[in-house]
């Protein structure tokens, strides 16, 4: 008997993290005599850990309309787990992917959808939550976060700010007396894997500001903001956030969660592994699948594969990867415990038709997999 464990990631745009694991099945079953099979959809703490998350753990998917990056509703989804646990994707509510791309406008966008999907988490009864803040659109220190959390920004004549980038460098005082009262008994945590702070040269605005429509003047008008901003929340929390590293993510959203909800930063794929339950599948396996669209240097760091592989090697499980393409670079890979990296596209061909046949060439590099591991098995005398 075989017993092998799937874990992939999403293949961006062509095969969800579920179908990638039908397909491996279905090829092992094709080419191997004897299996057992455990699938898990696994993510890095981006796009997809919602669905993911909440597949695994047999929770539910709650859609809300929220109010988008730029003001327009939009309708968010995220998951209520067992055990009275949320999961939710900032980029869901106040994500780039939201906002047309000549739209962008990080002086404009707030966060303050996803502070909508925290409140209606805590409507239901929700005592542990965890955001996964990657994909944002906004740069506003998560101030539009608190705005919908009770907090108030105000300017220098006690006026109530918005809560957009553009009104960081107005904020002079914030009154938290109406902050909901309900975050002090929750357990949140932020899922991050960047470790930019708030400010700087590697801050959320220099770094992040460009893809979110930041022209050089915005980067300017929007860098001052930030410095003013971090300085008001020094005077309001006592804690100096400026240069902490982390605090940058997602527009200063690192920052905003920790302080006015008390939020632990933690890795988002090991907090996505721990949740989905991968130890306990690898106990006892002979082999582990994990996979990506692409792999490269980046995938040696807080990615999905090379988060399996540290477990599959810490467990004594073989790992191989399954992955779209790869460039020289995904070599570290082997580093990190991955034993073997099987990609998915073998010719060169028009990146439209590499996509366009995307589970084509998953499922045929499933069966090269799988062969190789029959001929191994027989090698070693196992039928």
């Amino acid at each position: 008997m075989h017993s092998l464990v799937f874990a992939c990631d999403s293949f961006k745009g062509t095969i969800s993290s579920e179908r990638a694991a039908e397909l491996l099945e279905a090829a092992a079953r094709s080419t191997l005599t004897d299996v057992a099979c455990r699938s898990l959809a696994v993510a890095d703490g981006g796009e997809g850990t919602v669905a993911a998350v909440t597949s695994a753990t047999g929770g539910e998917l709650v859609s809300v309309e929220v109010t988008g990056p730029l003001g327009a509703p939009v309708t968010a989804t995220y998951g209520m787990l067992p055990g009275r646990r949320a999961v939710i994707e900032m980029a869901a509510a106040s994500g780039i992917t939201l906002v047309p791309r000549d739209a962008l406008d990080p002086l404009a966008a707030s966060t303050y959808g996803t502070g909508q999907l925290v409140l209606d988490a805590l409507d239901r009864g929700a005592t542990d939550v965890s955001l996964a803040i990657g994909g944002s659109a906004t740069n506003d220190g998560g101030m539009g976060f608190a705005r919908a959390l009770g907090a108030r920004f105000l300017d220098a004549d006690g006026a109530e700010l918005a809560g957009c980038g553009a009104d960081l460098a107005l904020v002079r005082s914030i009154d938290l007396s109406g902050l909901d009262g309900r975050l002090a008994g929750v357990s949140f945590h932020v899922m991050c894997d960047v470790d930019n702070p708030l400010v700087g040269p590697r801050g959320a605005t220099y770094v992040f500001g460009p893809q979110k429509g930041a022209d050089a003047a915005a980067l300017e008008r929007l860098e001052e903001g930030m410095r003013s901003y971090a300085s008001v929340l020094e005077g309001c929390f006592g804690v100096a956030v400026a240069d902490e590293p982390g605090m940058g993510a997602a527009g200063g959203l690192g920052a905003a969660a920790r302080l006015f909800a008390g939020a632990e930063v933690v890795p988002g794929v090991e907090w996505v592994l721990d949740a989905v339950g991968l130890d306990e599948a690898l106990a006892g396996a002979d082999l582990c699948v994990t996979g990506e669209g692409h792999a490269d240097a980046q995938s040696a760091h807080g990615k999905v594969v090379s988060g399996v592989a540290a477990r599959c090697r810490a467990a004594g499980v073989p790992c191989v990867a399954v992955v779209g393409g790869m460039d020289a670079d995904a070599t570290e890979l082997l580093g990190c415990g991955v034993d073997a990296l099987v990609p998915t596209v073998i010719d060169a061909a028009p990146l439209a038709d590499v996509l366009a046949h995307a589970e084509r060439n998953f499922s045929l590099a499933a069966q090269r997999l799988f062969s190789l591991v029959g001929i191994g098995a027989r090698m070693g005398g196992r039928s």
